[in-house]
């Protein structure tokens, strides 16, 4: 097991930040963030997740134009803001990562398999993502508030990469939180059969 005070930072202290303070993010954190992230386990390791972590204020102002006007201010505040996003051309790559399959069989499955595949397992390695910006004493803040067809035409135009939710990502303003709202409980969450 690891160290309670580990699981303290990723799970029971980790927060859902809305504000963050004046302080960059190290880039050499945001390739150690993927690095984490891509460990995470997705069908036959086709690893579809993909982030744009974006730090210029320039290219930070595109993504406030898209996004809603609740989340506008929560952006400018944060140091970074990745774009959660999903590869539609995921099987690419099978050869690679998934040599024990035929690609081509794969290849040939449904439009809407392929993205429900991608989408599905880019939502379960975002997870671990977010695990691992709380192991590097980074808070984030997820939001699904911003038009993704104005993302994805501003950073994804000619690119097979398609945009699924937005993180904040900085070193959290704890002075802007809320207190943590109820869970459902175990018996009103979860069987055992």
């Amino acid at each position: 097991m690891i160290p309670d005070d580990a699981i303290k930072t990723i799970f029971e202290s980790g927060r859902s930040h809305r504000y963050y303070l004046d302080r960059k993010v190290d880039e050499m954190l945001l390739q150690r963030i993927y690095e984490l992230a891509i460990l995470a386990p997705s069908a036959s390791n086709l690893c579809p997740l993909r982030v744009t972590f974006v730090v210029s204020e320039n290219q930070k102002a595109k993504v406030i134009e898209a996004a809603a006007d609740g989340n506008k201010a929560k952006i400018k505040s944060a140091p970074v803001v990745a774009i959660i996003a999903h590869d539609e051309k995921y099987y690419d790559l099978i050869e690679k990562l998934s040599p024990h399959m035929d690609g081509n069989a794969f290849r040939n499955k449904s439009d809407a398999e392929l993205t429900q595949i991608a989408i599905e397992n880019s939502w379960l390695q975002a997870g671990l993502l977010i695990a691992a910006v709380r192991s590097l004493d980074l808070d984030s803040g997820a939001m699904s508030g911003f038009d993704k067809n104005v993302i994805d035409d501003y950073f994804y135009k000619n690119s097979s990469w398609r945009s699924n939710f937005l993180l904040n990502i900085g070193y959290g303003d704890e002075t802007e939180l809320h207190p943590r709202g109820p869970r459902p409980s175990f018996e009103e969450a979860c069987q055992i059969l």
